[in-house]
């Protein structure tokens, strides 16, 4: 029986889908663009192959898109079709996509951890649930999944890397900052082409503050991010976030235009609404205007594509994101229709579902409330949950926007107890407040 590159037993009679499976979680570990082409080569070789079926359909789960949902469902099928001639360990990736794709995610977590409990190098296992920890908001078990695996993995073995970066984010995310970084220079040590690596030391420079460094970081090993996917665009989302914090807002906008919010780069016209790249368009337009800069036009194609998603609460961090768009563009109704899309969603059942119901229900409609100047209906909508929104997914960087925005109807409502309870918040990180753009200014007024 062939073996993947970790040498676990996969069960296809075609040697070329056994390698273009190798290439394809390869591809995938090191977030390139050119998963989709080895995958279709992967199928093509061996339709039967029940985990390269399984495969397919993790990876378009991956988008969180609803309309994506009936492909992967139908990946599903044939994995579940082939999966009695499989090997145990296949059968139970095969569990986890049905229980992914019944938005059951405590179970999808489990079956991934069973079977990195019976075979720790299980790096598809390993990355995904990575990967759904985060977008659920549990980084702690980001942090104990990798840890329990890591005694099983050395340098020699493929996607050594992978893990390291997997260990340097989730360690930033529970601010364990010293412990993080190290782990993800030595990731980019072992590949300078290692994104996930890259962005994540990203991230600890960008909660220490340490903005210079930050850029160079970035500068240093930008030419080796032509192969990513849409992960570039985050890591062009970061550079300008330091520029931010330095006040240079020109830069951002260039960033914005040129780089990480580009309408006519390749990838942005192959995904036009891929949830990261709205997320880091939408956030850093919020945060300029709340510097007083012009976004012009720029909120209107987001809010375009936001309105061809309405219904579609795969991703809920994403949902604030799209209601920005529709707020500062005054569409009331398709802001309106998005409200009643996403009630109509909360009240089935399903993990995403509690999600959307508890919190990005809410928020959103404190983003509304926000952009109307009515600002005590926005605290009012964002106090039960401010705390929480992590339950969304997302990074701590990234879910500053919902801080900053509490804080912006704390600071226009004239109450101190909020701005004071944001502002602790965000205490803990190494970056004082005083020191940020988004509080500084509040710090100063609300500091007796």
């Amino acid at each position: 029986m062939p073996q993947d590159m970790h040498g676990l037993a996969i069960t296809t009679s075609s040697p070329e889908a056994a390698a273009a499976f190798d290439r394809t979680l390869r591809s995938y570990l090191n977030f390139r663009i050119d998963a989709r082409e080895h995958l279709t080569a992967m199928v093509k070789a061996d339709p039967e192959f029940a985990l390269g079926q399984c495969l397919k359909g993790y990876l378009t789960m991956l988008l969180y898109k609803q309309a994506a949902a009936p492909a992967a469902a139908a990946a599903a099928a044939e994995a579940r079709r082939f999966a009695p001639g499989a090997t145990a360990r296949e059968r139970m990736h095969v569990d986890a996509l049905e229980a992914w794709l019944a938005d059951d995610m405590p179970r999808t977590t489990q079956i991934w951890e069973a079977i990195l409990a019976e075979y720790p190098t299980d790096a598809l296992a390993l990355r995904l649930a990575h990967y759904v920890y985060f977008w659920t908001g549990r980084a702690p078990d980001m942090l104990a999944s990798a840890e329990r695996v890591r005694p099983k993995w050395s340098r020699e073995l493929p996607g050594y890397g992978a893990l390291l970066a997997s260990l340097c984010f989730a360690h930033e995310e529970l601010g364990n900052y010293a412990e993080a970084e190290p782990l993800g220079r030595e990731a980019v040590e072992i590949d300078p082409t290692d994104l996930w690596g890259t962005h994540a030391v990203a991230h600890v420079m960008e909660m220490q503050g340490r903005h210079g460094e930050g850029i160079d970081w970035l500068a240093s090993l930008e030419r080796h991010w032509e192969p990513g996917n849409n992960i570039r665009h985050h890591l062009w989302w970061h550079r300008a976030l330091y520029h931010y914090e330095r006040r240079e807002f020109d830069t951002v906008l260039a960033l914005y235009d040129k780089e990480f919010r580009n309408l006519d780069s390749p990838l942005t016209k192959m995904q036009p609404d891929f949830i990261i790249d709205v997320q880091n368009a939408a956030s850093m337009l919020f945060r300029l205007e709340r510097q007083g800069v012009d976004a012009g036009r720029r909120w209107a194609e987001i809010a375009d594509k936001a309105e061809t998603r309405i219904g579609d609460c795969l991703s809920p961090f994403t949902l604030p994101h799209w209601m920005m768009a529709l707020a500062a563009t005054g569409r009331a109704d398709a802001a309106r229709r998005a409200i009643e899309g996403m009630e109509a969603f909360a009240s089935g059942a399903g993990s995403t579902a509690a999600t959307v119901r508890r919190v990005a229900l809410p928020v959103c409609k404190a983003v509304l409330a926000h952009r109307r100047g009515e600002h005590t209906a926005a605290l009012g909508l964002l106090r039960p949950v401010i705390a929480e929104t992590q339950r969304l997914g997302g990074s701590h960087a990234q879910h500053d926007v919902l801080r900053q925005m509490f804080l912006d109807s704390a600071v226009h409502a004239g109450r101190a107890d909020d701005v004071k309870a944001v502002l602790g918040l965000v205490a803990h990180y190494p970056a004082p407040v005083d020191r940020r753009v988004g509080y500084a200014e509040a710090a100063r007024q609300f500091s007796h």
